[in-house]
């Protein structure tokens, strides 16, 4: 079997494997009515909120999208700094649900400053807390904090698709008012869920809008254990029994996942690669290629030893790789991989 160390989809956790095993759930019965109450309620625990979060079926962007058209109407002006191919996506799907965007630009790897986005005049803040695409991490509670200096009545809407279950979360806690996220990421399940976390604040602000992604419809239904519509409900299950176990020792996994990205950007630096990122996320390394070493080298030496990485994406592509222990890796599986890399580096560096 492959080993998986792109930053999504990612190596599966047991418990979500062993959910996935079972027959398939019919999502109107009151065994599947438990099983949906208790992944909302363990969702909850893991955004940090007292707020709610919906579990949508779809992927992390369809979260983005409905997240940014049920808190903004067209017409409204919000802010958008890109930083990444996910950034960029914030401010493409802005565009679509006909809002004012200003958009704020930076190099792929760096980060807005909270100086950047301390503007007057804007309903909303859009932000990726962990830019897959360049391994950057946003200084969200500097930059919420920032923003609503300014518009006190502004909303900040967050992408923490692969910095839950990796990195710190706390919704109300950083000033963020709604985050979106997905299955296949730190929660170590399949793709096929997305998930649009609502603070407080941003509860009483909702503006429904469209069909299928109506979060007020949802939010009635699955205050009762239903969905509006018909839900995958097994990645249901698995996201549930993946939380269950993680959730009671958090602490310890998040330690694990910062030392295991640690440890890849070590190995790195042993082999005088230049990090993509100023800021590390804890859930990707991004290295760019080494000078005269094309992305399909490094590819298939990885491929050689049975391992999916990642390449770059938007300007970056051709540029750039990217190593992810975000799934079910534990330490000693961490330090074969870190021997890997080892192996592929001294494969593909000239001899120096």
């Amino acid at each position: 079997m492959d080993w998986l160390l792109t930053p999504g989809p990612v190596r599966l956790h047991p418990k979500a494997l062993e959910a996935l095993a079972r027959p398939q759930l019919h999502h109107r019965t009151e065994a599947a009515r438990e099983v949906f109450l208790k992944a909302r309620g363990l969702l909850r625990e893991a955004f940090r909120t007292e707020g709610e979060v919906l579990i949508l079926t779809g992927s992390g962007t369809l979260a983005m999208e409905a997240l940014v058209k049920n808190l903004f109407a067209p017409g409204e002006r919000v802010l958008v700094p890109v930083y990444g191919k996910f950034s960029e996506r914030f401010y493409e799907i802005a565009l679509e649900a006909g809002l004012v965007v200003k958009r704020l630009d930076y190099p792929y790897g760096d980060t807005p400053r909270p100086e950047d986005v301390a503007k007057e005049g804007y309903a909303g803040l859009l932000l990726v807390h962990s830019e897959t695409s360049t391994g950057a991490l946003a200084d969200l509670p500097a930059l919420a904090r920032a923003f609503k200096e300014k518009n006190p009545e502004g909303l900040v809407g967050a992408d923490m698709v692969t910095s839950l279950l990796v990195g710190e979360v706390a919704l109300e806690a950083m000033g963020v008012d709604a985050a979106a996220s997905g299955s296949q990421k730190g929660l170590m399940c399949p793709p096929g869920l997305g998930f649009v976390a609502l603070s407080p604040r941003a509860l009483e602000r909702l503006k429904p809008r469209g069909y299928y992604l109506d979060l007020a419809r949802e939010l009635k239904a699955q205050k009762e254990g239903e969905s509006a519509w018909t839900p995958a409900i097994n990645l249901v299950l698995a996201v549930a029994a993946v939380l269950e176990a993680v959730l009671p020792r958090l602490e310890e996994h998040l330690a694990l996942k910062a030392w295991q990205n640690a440890l890849l950007y070590g190995v790195g630096e042993e082999g005088g690669l230049r990090p993509v990122p100023k800021r590390f996320s804890p859930a990707v390394a991004a290295f760019y290629l080494p000078e005269g070493v094309p992305y399909a080298r490094v590819k298939e030496a990885f491929a050689r030893r049975g391992a999916v990485i990642a390449g770059g994406q938007g300007p970056l592509k051709g540029k750039v790789f990217r190593l992810s222990l975000m799934g079910a890796y534990d330490r000693y599986e961490a330090l074969g991989v870190a021997a890997m890399f080892r192996e592929v580096l001294e494969e593909i560096l000239p001899a120096s």
